[in-house]
């Protein structure tokens, strides 16, 4: 092994240790051993590993800083996932309670010898009486029938969408090709009545204006106004500081929480669902680049892979609690997003501010590293200051 320097230097290599790999220090026992014993020793050792590896997070000296990001991780989950699944079902509900404001109720309505053969759409039929009356090739659309008396009617060819007879009577009436089957007959009664050549298999309609579309429209706009948040974070991440991003765009989440009083409409939702996203996203992109930053490499994706377990956990308890007052009350998910966020934000002030550390302690490692090498190559001349190209690759390792 030669050196640089004047005069150069030769040394000679006697010994190289190699580490072996931790699985292979456990005996796995000889060919006589049975493979459900070999493989369940390697699963008890690969157990042990994952376990040692998961309690080194919680050592002394990163003990306080893990239950910190524990802490922050789960109020931000809990309040961002909320909402995030709050807002569609909120929508949802609203264009719900726009289209029943428009229903129209008919009362003791007497209809003889007529044809119908236009959509019957989002109407409540309440004890009226049809006698020989036809109904073709049409489609019912939230149509309601309550004890109502068809007597020598005839259905053909009818498609139907949430649409219910209930507590009816039907006398000598013909049912063909339609999908009215039996249980959309609620509490009703059927005399010398024939239903011939049902409908079979799922019958969908995709015209129906509440209908998947506007979810996943809704979830794409969504995720499109994240993206003026990402290009912010990363332009100001290094300026401003990681915690300084996370614990503002925290609190401006959380006051743009209690504008959500204000959505009574559906444009007025998604608009709100926007802005939340574009904001809260920094605060995410701050809190990665922070867990990454306060571990060292042998911990950091432990850690990391911990916080992302804990945080699916504070999402599926957020989503549940979340959903369970759509339609009752907005107040309480406004109060519990706004009420983690702020705990989130306050959490994260206490946390140490990473910017510039893991610079100046790449800088001493790599200056280390060029004093060993003249220490062993002394007429190399003294230590050169870092070229920056170095110090950014420095960054990387």
């Amino acid at each position: 092994m030669r050196a640089k320097g004047y005069p150069e230097r030769v040394f000679s290599v006697t010994t190289i240790k190699t580490v072996k790999q931790l699985d292979e220090l456990v005996d796995m026992g000889d060919d006589t051993t049975a493979w459900h014993q070999r493989w369940k020793l390697k699963l008890v050792n690969l157990f042990h590993q994952v376990w040692s590896n998961f309690l080194t997070v919680f050592n002394p000296e990163y003990r306080r800083v893990t239950y910190m990001m524990m802490a922050v991780w789960f109020s931000m989950s809990f309040s961002y996932y909320g909402l995030t699944v709050w807002f569609p079902d909120m929508i949802k509900y609203l264009q719900k309670q726009e289209y029943n404001s428009r229903t129209k109720v008919f009362l003791k309505q007497k209809v003889e010898h007529m044809t119908f053969n236009f959509t019957l759409e989002n109407q409540i039929h309440r004890e009226g009486e049809y006698f020989n009356t036809k109904f073709l090739n049409l489609k019912m659309k939230s149509m309601v029938f309550e004890d109502s008396l068809f007597e020598e009617c005839y259905f053909e060819d009818i498609t139907s969408t949430n649409t219910f007879f209930k507590n009816c009577t039907f006398i000598a009436t013909l049912f063909y090709n339609t999908d009215l089957f039996k249980y959309r007959l609620i509490n009703s009664r059927l005399l010398n009545s024939t239903f011939l050549h049902n409908k079979e298999g799922c019958l969908l309609d995709f015209s129906d204006d509440n209908n998947a579309y506007m979810i996943y429209f809704v979830s794409f706009l969504g995720t499109l106004a994240v993206l003026p948040g990402n290009i912010v974070s990363a332009l100001l991440m290094d300026k401003i500081g990681r915690l300084r991003m996370l614990a503002g765009s925290s609190v401006i989440s959380c006051v743009s929480c209690f504008f959500l009083s204000f959505g009574n409409s559906e444009s007025a939702m998604i608009a709100l669902l926007c802005l939340f996203g574009g904001i809260s996203i920094a605060s995410w992109n701050a809190l990665d680049v922070l867990t990454v930053e306060l571990y060292p490499s042998d911990k950091r994706t432990t850690a990391f892979g911990f916080l992302n377990a804990l945080c699916k956990l504070a999402a599926v308890l957020g989503i549940s609690i979340f959903q369970s007052f759509v339609g009752i009350t907005k107040a309480v998910p406004i109060l519990f997003a706004s009420g983690a966020l702020a705990t989130g934000s306050f959490l994260a002030m206490k946390l140490p501010e990473t910017r510039g550390q893991k610079k100046q302690k790449q800088c001493v490692t790599v200056r280390s590293a060029v004093a060993i090498v003249s220490l062993l190559a002394p007429d190399a001349g003294p230590c050169p200051p870092l070229h920056p190209f170095l110090l950014r690759h420095s960054l990387l390792i």
